[in-house]
């Protein structure tokens, strides 16, 4: 290796973030964050509510309307991944986030499950993901969308520990009903952040300019579809298969197993996510600068089918719960963080709005049927058999993870 060669790698590892890139990233993580705050609110009290309403102790119900967003966000993500790459990021950023807030004041206002169910499935047309992330990509150099995607990771990781937080201690004072409604409000403001502080970028004006971009621009639609795309959207499907599904069995688990009401549960959330952070931010940094994506990434899968399996084992009893949702936090705040910069190095630069807008589908999906499957094995089995089935999902997704290997880095 030549000197000169040596010297531009380490140019290259030591580039920092422009003020634009700045703006962007830390703007569109916050709208992501804010999007999914709301959402993350009712997962830890939604369960226990549903028992107050009518037809509240089916479970397949329950779970539907938790997991119902993920199916109509799952079938327009991709149809607005495109238009976004058509007729630009903010229209499709702005109008998305109105039709969330509008599903989220449905929901707010009903007072049954099937109408809750309703607002839910507003809420999920809504769907920007591919948007948000494409226009990330749009705002950073190759070099640095690596860390705005591990940011936007993050941000998502934090707002479920906040949501997890706050949900209880929200439940006693405005109730799942007035948590749609502030859902519905921080929507709204997510549309004036992006009005008024995302920076206007030109689409693809990030991408470094190739001798063979001609051929690049031809790779066919299949490219979305290679085996090494397909292991990463399988891996958030079950990520987000395993977080819905959870929730619909541990809040029944905390309050009728462990004893504590549903307002106490923050006591439990909250020293056991900030010690999963503490753990896992030098896991993320140790996977991003020494090279190590694939190694933190099966790792944490791993971690994931392990809590799965703890909690089945030790549901009834606390310790055994405090454990399990510890290593549980761990596994998901390193997988939050990692994916989205394994997809965004893997995705084909010139395709990249529908690239992101299936592996978001893939995430929406795993909502709907962790929602939905999570809700049959309830009636089936009670809480153990959601465990279980997580804990199965969890040990195909470790053999599918084992033959993930680390993207080679973007060519500048």
């Amino acid at each position: 290796m030549s000197p000169t060669t040596s010297k531009t790698r380490t140019k290259r590892r030591s580039n920092p973030m422009t003020k634009l890139e700045q703006r962007a990233s830390y703007s569109l993580a916050s709208i992501y964050g804010l999007r999914m705050l709301g959402l993350f609110l009712i997962l830890p009290v939604f369960s226990i509510y549903a028992k107050t309403l009518p037809d509240g102790h089916d479970r397949f119900l329950v779970g539907l309307a938790l997991g119902i967003y993920g199916f109509t966000q799952a079938c327009l993500q991709i149809p607005l991944g495109i238009a976004s790459d058509r007729y630009g990021r903010k229209p499709v950023m702005i109008a998305g986030l109105a039709v969330f807030a509008l599903g989220s004041f449905i929901a707010g206002f009903s007072h049954t499950l099937p109408m809750i169910i309703v607002g839910r499935a507003i809420q999920g047309a809504g769907a920007i993901s591919a948007a948000i992330s494409a226009m990330i990509a749009d705002s950073t150099r190759p070099e640095n969308r690596t860390r705005a995607m591990a940011f936007v990771g993050m941000m998502i990781g934090l707002s479920f520990i906040i949501a997890l937080v706050a949900g209880p201690l929200l439940y006693r004072s405005i109730s799942v009903p007035g948590m749609f409604l502030l859902t519905g409000v921080l929507a709204i403001g997510a549309v004036f952040v992006v009005k008024f502080v995302v920076p206007d970028v030109k689409m693809g004006a990030s991408e470094p300019a190739h001798p063979d971009a001609a051929m690049t621009s031809a790779v066919p639609h299949t490219s979305l579809f290679t085996p090494a795309l397909l292991r990463l959207d399988f891996s958030i499907f079950a990520l987000n298969f395993m977080q819905v599904a959870l929730f619909l069995a541990l809040p029944l688990a905390l309050v009728n197993d462990a004893g504590i009401p549903i307002e106490n549960n923050w006591i439990v959330y909250l020293p056991v996510a900030i010690l999963s952070f503490i753990v896992a931010i030098p896991g993320i940094i140790w996977a991003e600068t020494r090279g190590y994506l694939r190694h933190g990434f099966i790792g944490a899968v791993a971690l994931m089918g392990l809590a799965m399996i703890g909690f089945a084992a030790g549901y009834h009893d606390i310790v055994a719960l405090v454990c399990a949702l510890f290593v549980f936090f761990v596994g998901f705040n390193l997988l939050e963080a990692l994916l989205p910069s394994l997809v965004s190095r893997t995705a084909p630069p010139s395709r990249k709005g529908r690239a992101l807008g299936v592996y978001n589908t893939a995430q929406s999906i795993g909502l709907f049927a962790g929602g939905a499957v999570g809700g049959i094995a309830a009636d089936l089995g009670g809480s153990v058999a959601v465990f279980l089935t997580c804990a199965v999902l969890g040990l195909v997704w470790l053999i599918i993870a084992a033959f993930v290997q680390a993207p080679a880095k973007h060519s500048i």
